[in-house]
């Protein structure tokens, strides 16, 4: 069961988030049906650690490894979606594939699971400022590159 709590019209959510750079870009989530980006990851099940989720989602949505090699931060994200006031909580690591040959994928990733609607996108980090990632302050902090961090945005 993911960390998922309806309270009246709050929505809250805790997730776990990772950042895998490669060739100056950036690996992200992108859901076709919306008009941004997102840092890959999901909803943490209960029981559950935030790295151990980190590694699980990419391998169930893209069918890769990957290994935490450092924290980044933790993000409470306040925003407004499909009639819910969201808190979110965002544990961010930063990645790495296992496999040397995946190191080396450019191009567009497909989801796995069957959602044809969700696929995974490099953005170049040069052009990041301009891409409409969210939240939008964490493009700051990848840019800034000092880690770990907390901070608390609201849309």
């Amino acid at each position: 069961m993911d960390l998922t709590i309806d309270i009246e019209n709050y929505r809250l959510n805790i997730r776990a988030t990772g950042i895998i750079i490669h060739n100056n870009k950036l690996l992200v989530h992108k859901d076709r049906n919306l008009n941004h980006y997102a840092l890959m990851g999901g909803r943490i099940a209960i029981g559950e650690s935030s790295e151990d989720t980190i590694i699980r989602e990419f391998k169930e949505e893209i069918g890769k490894e990957v290994e935490v090699i450092g924290y980044v931060g933790t993000v409470e994200n306040f925003f407004e979606a499909d009639s819910y006031k969201y808190h979110e909580i965002m544990f961010i690591y930063q990645l790495e594939f296992v496999n040397e040959e995946d190191k080396k994928i450019e191009d567009t990733i497909k989801n796995i699971e069957g959602n044809d609607y969700l696929q995974y996108e490099w953005l170049d980090l040069d052009k990041l400022e301009k891409e409409p990632l969210k939240p939008e302050e964490i493009k700051q902090v990848i840019k800034n590159g000092k880690f770990p961090v907390h901070k608390i945005f609201q849309d």
